[in-house]
């Protein structure tokens, strides 16, 4: 028997839809063109893969097994098509990408001017996410790829180093005195200003106190290292700031610094494993390397161990 792509696809799009008309809409067919699909290859495969019922297309048993392997001959048809693409110099598709921190520290501009002029008929889409949502929405699919601080869980994602971060402990100008010399627990009990559960700004501070059995008192909750930065300036609390914006707002004389901790993280690019080979993904791994090779030579971090 004979397979078809074309068939394969309009099985997908029935069961994702679970109604011929609308499938035929979306696949921009004639409905009695994606029936005959479907008849046509139930017939091949000598399965029933749908149930008809007076609401739509509901899946049998054999149904929901074969469209796994359905998916995955036309997702590899799709690869197929971008890797010849690329071998042509005319790589396309549209990638949602996730950003963390500012743009500026993670290279962001440099990094999608050089994409968009190496392949120019990418379409990029870019949202600003913190980094535990970042790797949910990578998880889930609705980014292909992102930025991300942290250390990478092993289950089914793929993550490509690019710097190390140092974070201290930055406070208003006007504590200085106060916090200079103070030991774990007088720091945990000073205000502190977190970031929501989720990202791993918000890991490494309770990381860092646990080390020391105190835990630190919230009072402000913000997602944006700006207006973290602007909290801590403004005298409402404490916080984890980058070093290199602590120390250059520390010679500002708009924070202070508490000399006991560093605590690090690394930089990661990360996406699906099984997207290894993409060509998209690949396309991005090469100009990632080439906006942060200098720093990747400078010092690689090793691959963080993953946490619960």
């Amino acid at each position: 028997m004979n397979l078809e792509l074309y068939q394969l696809r309009s099985f997908a799009e029935v069961a994702e839809t679970g109604h011929l008309t609308r499938a035929a809409e979306r696949l921009h067919l004639s409905q009695p063109a994606v029936s005959a699909h479907i008849r046509a290859l139930e017939e091949g495969l000598g399965v029933r893969l749908f149930d008809r019922t007076a609401s739509g297309m509901a899946l049998t048993r054999a149904g929901q097994e074969l469209l796994q392997h359905a998916r995955a001959v036309i997702a590899a048809a799709e690869q197929m098509r971008r890797a010849a693409l690329a071998m042509s110099g005319a790589l396309s598709g549209h990638l949602r990408i996730g950003s963390v921190s500012d743009p500026e520290f993670i290279r962001l501009g440099e990094f999608l001017g050089r994409a968009v002029e190496r392949y120019p008929l990418l379409e990029l889409e870019v949202h600003h996410e913190v980094s535990g949502a970042a790797l949910e929405a990578v998880r889930d699919g609705t980014l292909d790829a992102s930025f991300y601080f942290g250390a990478v869980p092993e289950r089914g994602v793929a993550a490509h180093a690019l710097t190390e971060v140092v974070y201290r402990v930055a406070g208003p100008a006007a504590w200085k005195a106060r916090i200079e010399h103070a030991d774990w627990a007088a720091i945990a009990a000073l205000p502190w200003i977190f970031t929501p559960s989720i990202s791993t700004h918000n890991r490494l501070v309770h990381a860092l106190f646990s080390e020391h059995g105190v835990e630190p008192s919230k009072v402000v909750e913000a997602d944006n290292e700006t207006v973290i930065s602007n909290l801590i300036e403004s005298g409402v609390g404490l916080s984890l700031l980058r070093e290199d914006l602590a120390r250059a707002k520390e010679a500002a004389g708009e924070v202070c610094v508490w000399p006991a901790a560093r605590p690090r993280t690394t930089l990661w690019f990360i996406y699906l494993a099984e997207r290894q080979a993409d060509p998209l993904i690949a396309a991005l791994r090469d100009v990632l390397e080439q906006v942060w090779r200098p720093a990747s030579r400078a010092a690689a971090p090793a691959r963080e161990p993953a946490r619960s």
